[in-house]
């Protein structure tokens, strides 16, 4: 199944309490951490709603 990799690059310091929700719900809660995550809809959908808080580093097939 293709994965990608996910990096906190914004700090949830003054975002709603969904956002921060969000992040840890993808195993981030600390900067510039990452995780290789399913390429599914539910995460594509998670990482789209903190985009400005995660950077998308890479897409494997």
């Amino acid at each position: 199944m293709a994965t990608i990799v996910v990096k906190q690059v914004g700090s949830p310091i003054r975002r709603p309490k969904d956002q921060l929700a969000t992040l840890k719900g993808l195993g981030l809660n600390k900067m510039n951490r990452t995780r290789e995550l399913e390429d599914t809809p539910s995460v594509r959908g998670m990482v789209n709603k903190i985009r400005h808080m995660v950077e998308i580093i890479e897409e494997k097939p």
